[in-house]
């Protein structure tokens, strides 16, 4: 397995499965995309710059964390105008903590929703 990637691992009778945490990333960031309301995530100054220097960061806007047995996610995300900010984040934070949750058997213990920009509709 490589060094520089968490995985989440879950023996069971006939060997150990490996969750690579992107698999997690690409599951959350699905699930987010899912939301109505959601225009879009929303990166922190280090993720423009790193994608402004070609830089990979397919995580724009999120950050996942493996515990032992949990797994935490925190999102940055730009809502449509007109929608209600709660609903979309109490949205987000159902289908991130059941896709991951149905997907993989592990617990997500909180998802963050950081609603950090708005767009207007054209």
């Amino acid at each position: 397995m490589s060094e520089s990637k968490e995985y989440l691992s879950t023996n069971l009778e006939h060997g150990t499965v490996h969750i690579n945490e992107d698999v997690i990333t690409t599951i959350a960031l699905t699930a987010i995309k899912d939301v109505e309301g959601v225009v879009g995530m929303s990166g922190n100054l280090g993720e423009d710059l790193a994608g402004m220097l070609g830089m990979k960061n397919s995580g724009k806007g999120l950050r996942v964390e493996l515990g032992e047995d949990y797994v935490d996610v925190d999102c940055s995300l730009t809502v449509l105008y007109g929608h209600s900010v709660v609903e979309i984040a109490k949205n987000v934070q159902n289908g991130v903590s059941g896709a991951i949750e149905s997907m993989t058997g592990m617990k997500v213990r909180c998802v963050n929703v950081n609603v950090s920009s708005i767009a207007m509709s054209k």
